[in-house]
């Protein structure tokens, strides 16, 4: 069975930098069961599964356009140090914002701290090592949510 839209993909993955340094896996983890064709993964990755196979070994190499944007520098921003009270501010700290989103600190500075609100891969090449470990069909349930629910498409 291929992975197509409506089917329920369960992959392992490792998604490095160019680098080589790695940045996400599901290694010692269950692996990331997905509804395809739902959106619940970047764009670049369903792309890559589409017509995939259980036992599938593969490398994708993800633009930042199919991935997680280019990088806004509009959404790089100094905001007073008041902003933030009297809690103690750290480069890497992340917050969320009052418009629901969330901002990393990238530098601390006496007045002014400088807060970023792209992705922190936003303007990375991602390269993901895959393995397809199993592809069924979607419940229609699954379908109507647009994602996947427990083992046999039933919510836990």
């Amino acid at each position: 069975m291929q992975i197509t839209k409506n089917k329920v993909a369960s992959i392992h993955y490792t998604l490095r930098d160019n680098e080589g340094t790695v940045i996400d896996s599901s290694e010692g983890r269950d692996p990331l069961n997905y509804l395809h064709g739902a959106g619940n993964l970047i764009l670049g990755m369903e792309e890559g599964l589409e017509g995939k196979s259980k036992g599938d070994k593969f490398d994708l190499k993800i633009q930042p356009e199919k991935g997680y944007g280019e990088k806004d520098e509009n959404l790089v921003q100094k905001v007073p140090r008041s902003a933030f009270g009297d809690q103690e501010v750290k480069t890497g700290m992340r917050f969320s914002t009052n418009q629901g989103g969330v901002v990393t600190v990238t530098h601390v500075g006496l007045d002014a701290i400088t807060v970023d609100g792209n992705h922190p891969l936003a303007g990375v090449e991602l390269n993901f090592a895959v393995e397809v470990m199993d592809v069924r069909n979607a419940t229609s349930e699954e379908i109507a949510h647009g994602h996947v629910h427990g083992p046999g498409g039933h919510h836990h």
